[in-house]
């Protein structure tokens, strides 16, 4: 075991020796056994809800426009499980992607095989959008952004998936807008 000194103050004697901290392969390793890990199966948080579980009223809408990069991160995903859960409230659902959010609504993802899974998740936003239209949702893509963006042709696009102009990116906002609809956005690069 080796020592690990740290400064404190400025003069001479500033570096006390500490306890040894146990190396692994050349790396000293934090460690600590005054708090143990618990168990599996153990309750960690409390889980009071602090807000009303809202429903849909008759004839309440909700949009969700998406301007993200897919796979670039967690937004996308978990944009779209948030667009389900709004969906199964009741609430009449359509999903904008528009930008490089096209790209989620592709049918030509896979590996080694089109469809194929590479690894566990690696099709879950794919999987999520079939979920979002087998229970009823709308999903529109721009066609601007698929086709002279990223070169995507509309057959490429899920089956169910509407392609629309781009014009349609802010008449989608304005319909929401003008429906009073619950509107989420993302908008990464």
């Amino acid at each position: 075991m080796s020592t690990i000194a740290f400064p404190i103050g400025n003069g001479p004697g500033r570096y006390p020796e500490t306890p040894p901290v146990p190396q692994t392969k050349g790396v000293a390793v934090a460690k600590t056994e005054a708090i143990q890990r618990p168990e599996a199966g153990t309750e960690l948080f409390e889980g009071d809800k602090v807000f009303e579980d809202i429903q849909a009223k008759e004839g309440e809408s909700a949009y969700t426009f998406m301007h993200t990069v897919p796979y670039e991160g967690s937004v996308g995903l978990v944009n779209l499980l948030t667009t389900t859960r709004v969906l199964r409230k009741g609430f009449k659902t359509s999903l904008i992607l528009y930008g490089p959010g096209v790209l989620m609504a592709s049918a030509s993802r896979g590996f080694p095989k089109v469809g194929d899974e590479a690894f566990p998740g690696h099709m879950a936003i794919n999987n999520q959008i079939k979920t979002l239209l087998s229970e009823g949702g709308k999903v529109y893509a721009c066609r601007f952004a698929a086709g002279a963006l990223y070169g995507m042709p509309e057959n490429f696009l899920l089956e169910g998936v509407k392609p629309f102009h781009p014009l349609d990116v802010l008449d989608s906002a304005l319909t929401a807008w003008r429906e009073k609809a619950f509107q989420l956005n993302t908008w990464t690069l």
